[in-house]
């Protein structure tokens, strides 16, 4: 696969707590040089982040992250507050617990809050497939696809594991053809990226694939 077809799906991630601006700055040069997706980033550096790069890259940031559990209110004032700040992809983390309740309703709704907060900016659900069972990720793929998000995503990368191709794999063929797949959390090869792109990933998370493919 061409690298270019692999860096046109890329979000060029830096989440870590202990990241700084120096660092982001850094991963947007990357980004813009190697023409990726966007750079998915923390929610307090998207306004110097959106400053610097104008309209040359696409800025994503995270809601609701990692742990998800924050209530409905929060992330739609985290939403609105990074719109805001220029954010263009917003990618937030649904309230598991909600999940293992059987709280579907109360998950759709969740989602469509955050949705009408994006100001019709991208929005990726991430279900964080690790903690689920079978059932739940199917559940899922239809409350995401019912909510008018963009995509589904699989984790967040801090939890117990990351994308699996069984996982993208499911997800592709259960949500509706408007939605779409990003794998995240793990992607460690050049091989793994091309493996979730074949089973249908339109995106893939991950803060290692731009230097993996500078040794291709």
């Amino acid at each position: 696969m061409d690298k270019r077809e692999i860096l046109k799906r890329l979000d060029h991630t830096l989440l870590k707590q202990e990241a700084t601006w120096e660092q982001i700055r850094t991963l947007c040069e990357e980004g813009m040089a190697h023409g990726v997706a966007s750079v998915c980033i923390p929610p307090c550096f998207v306004k110097p982040a959106k400053e610097y790069v104008g309209d040359r890259l696409s800025i994503c940031t995270v809601i609701g992250f990692p742990n998800g559990y924050m209530t409905p209110a929060a992330k739609v004032f985290e939403t609105e507050d990074a719109v805001g700040n220029g954010a263009d992809e917003i990618d937030m983390v649904i309230n598991i617990g909600m999940v293992k309740e059987r709280n579907y309703t109360g998950v759709l709704e969740e989602i469509q809050a955050v949705r009408a907060a994006c100001a019709g900016k991208v929005l990726k659900v991430i279900i964080e497939t690790c903690l689920l069972t079978e059932e739940e990720k199917v559940e899922l793929c239809h409350v995401v696809t019912e909510s008018g998000a963009d995509y589904i995503k699989t984790s967040t990368g801090f939890s117990v594991a990351g994308a699996t191709f069984d996982d993208v794999k499911l997800m592709k063929e259960k949500v509706g053809p408007q939605v779409k797949v990003k794998a995240a959390g793990g992607i460690s090869s050049v091989e793994d990226a091309e493996r979730f792109i074949e089973l249908g990933a339109d995106r893939l998370g991950t803060s290692r694939l731009i230097r993996l493919l500078e040794n291709v």
